[in-house]
């Protein structure tokens, strides 16, 4: 009927109102929900933007069946890692960072991370068979494991660039996923390839290792020199399979410099070949970070400071991550800077994270410890005892702290344990001889500085200090033959110091050495005259600011005029850099 027809029209318009309602409704929860993704991911962007970009390449996995490709993996790890490291706005660690992690399954992400003090993580995995490689790489927080980007690759090995141009990829990749800018200057860096021969740089990466080795453990030990050797015999290798590999004559240099640093010490062609070496590096490869590095240690050795700064700021241009240039900087900074010794060392020490960090932390407190923070000192090397647990060199640092505080009795009591526990550290010895000399107790004083000077020659080092000290040792306990012998190599080695221009980062301490033997022997004109030169010295350290007020070898002249004046310019000048470093630690919410 009529009315029936109008009635299913009106439930037909009531359906369709209703359909239309549920469709807006859910298109505003879709326009929402996109919203939301929008925001968020803005948010998330955002978040990238503001977060340090810094980084740690964890050892990459090496699935191959065939563990004699496990260089094959680790080198793609090595130059992703090496490519990450140029670009300015991250922070990268180094590889030893991350070597004590390989094989940690327990481990999770987050754990590591923290453990790291990075934001992000990259870990790979990869194997290679015939002439074809796999490999799977991908970005990780650190904070919730979330997986930011990930890739896979596959291909056939016909050249170098094959190898070289994943590796490349990589690292922009990375760059793209972190919302960094990477540079022209950068792009060219990354893209550029060390070496055309796998085998060249599986022999230098052997190298690197054993190189790595030696200088952490304990490179003044001679049995560690076997370690040495194999080092320079995997750079010529790397060098017969390529002799326009770069860094294999970079690390040649950098063994040279380990081997006869002090058989030439003293002679007018003092490491001349670590220049011959790094020339030839750097003609094949004039952006060769870490040569720079090894040329700026060796200005700065030269007394040649403006070229050694000039050389580190060249490597760090190169490789903002280049820790071993931020140390040379902060060590080059020793004695005169103690802002930026300290602020080089620790910018050091957040890029390098691993076997060598207890060295750095350790320096790091001896730098607090010279510009008259004690306590801030003791908590770098209490820092140092967490990761090496070397009690020996915890408490010979607490022995050095009590000693430049002048509390002896308390210095000896550290340098004892020290010694117990570690007998062929020379360094220990020789403060318990200056413990016992401050003491007045020269008996034991001569006791302690006679091991030390035995042990010093046995490590085939040289002390170009502290000859006096020992003289004046001899001479308390009535050899006065000795005593002269000391006194006389003590001016014989400073003066050919001054003369080739080799206290380096030390400043001026030769000619306050000169002073302390002129002044025991009662030459005063002498005496004063160096005096006067080690005064022109703009930073001094609490060591030298305490060692003057107390030095018995100065008791001749301790009470005259001149020589007070000088005490208190040296105390102002410490006071100074003191003041200095308290308001820098301000500004930086350090103190």
């Amino acid at each position: 009927s009529r009315k029936e027809v109008i009635s299913k029209g009106i439930i037909d318009q009531k359906s369709k109102k209703w359909l239309i309602m549920l469709l807006s409704i859910f298109l505003c929860f879709v326009g929402i929900f996109a919203l939301y993704k929008i925001i968020d991911r803005s948010k998330q962007t955002q978040a990238l933007t503001k977060l340090e970009k810094s980084i740690a390449v964890l050892p990459f996995r090496n699935d191959s069946p065939d563990q004699e490709n496990t260089y094959f993996i680790n080198g793609i790890m090595e130059e992703v890692l090496n490519n990450l490291q140029k670009i300015k706005g991250f922070r990268v660690l180094s590889r030893t960072s991350t070597e004590q992690y390989r094989g940690s399954a327990k481990l999770t992400i987050t754990k590591i991370a923290k453990e790291l003090n990075v934001n992000y993580i990259v870990e790979g995995s990869g194997q290679k068979y015939g002439n074809s490689y796999r490999l799977r790489v991908q970005l990780i927080t650190g904070k919730n494991e979330r997986h930011l980007w990930g890739e896979s690759y596959e291909k056939e090995i016909r050249e170098a660039k094959d190898i070289y141009g994943t590796q490349s990829e990589i690292a922009q990749s990375i760059a793209s996923a972190l919302k960094a800018t990477i540079t022209p200057e950068e792009k060219q860096l990354i893209n550029k390839i060390p070496t055309t021969n796998l085998t060249a740089y599986d022999f230098y990466q052997r190298g690197r290792e054993e190189h790595t080795k030696y200088w952490i453990n304990n490179w003044t030990n001679n049995s560690n020199r076997a370690t040495l050797q194999k080092a320079e015999d995997f750079y010529h290798k790397a060098l017969k399979y390529d002799s326009t590999y770069a860094q294999a004559y970079t690390g040649l240099a950098r063994v040279y410099w380990d081997k006869h640093y002090w058989e030439e010490y003293f002679s007018k062609n003092f490491m001349d070949s670590i220049l011959t070496l790094t020339n030839i590096g750097l003609t094949f490869d004039n952006q060769l970070s870490e040569a720079y590095t090894l040329r700026g240690t060796y200005y700065n050795e030269i007394g040649k400071p403006d070229q050694a700064i000039e050389e580190f700021d060249k490597a760090i241009k190169l490789n903002p991550n280049d820790w071993k240039a931020y140390l040379g900087k902060g060590e080059f900074y020793w004695g005169n800077d103690l802002v930026n010794n300290i602020n080089y060392l620790q910018k050091a020490a957040s890029i390098n994270r691993g076997p060598e960090l207890p060295t750095l932390l350790g320096e790091i407190g001896s730098a607090y410890l010279g510009a008259g923070f004690p306590e801030k000192s003791k908590y770098y090397y209490q820092e140092e005892l967490k990761l090496d647990g070397d009690s020996s060199v915890y408490y010979f640092s607490l022995e050095i702290n009590e000693y430049f505080l002048e509390n002896y009795n308390k210095s000896i009591e550290f340098g004892v344990k020290a010694y117990a526990l570690d007998s062929t550290n020379y360094e220990i010895l020789m403060f318990l001889g200056f413990d016992y000399s401050w003491l007045g107790q020269y008996k034991e004083s001569l006791k302690y500085f006679k091991k030390w000077f035995t042990r010093l020659k046995t490590s085939g080092a040289l002390s170009t200090n502290n000859m006096d000290n020992i003289g004046y040792a001899y001479w308390q306990n009535g050899y006065k033959k000795e005593a002269e012998f000391f006194f006389d190599e003590q001016i014989k080695i400073n003066n050919r110091m001054n003369e080739l221009k080799r206290p380096g980062g030390l400043g001026l301490n030769t000619y306050y050495d000169l002073a302390t033997v002129y002044a025991f022997r009662g030459e005063k004109d002498k005496a004063y005259k160096n005096l006067r030169i080690y005064n022109q010295s703009q930073g001094i350290t609490l060591f030298m600011a305490m060692t003057i007020k107390t030095d018995p070898l100065f008791n001749s002249i301790r009470n005259e005029p001149e020589f007070q004046q000088i005490v208190r310019d040296v105390e102002a000048k410490y006071q100074a850099e003191h003041e200095r470093v308290r308001k820098w630690l301000e500004e930086q919410g350090k103190l």
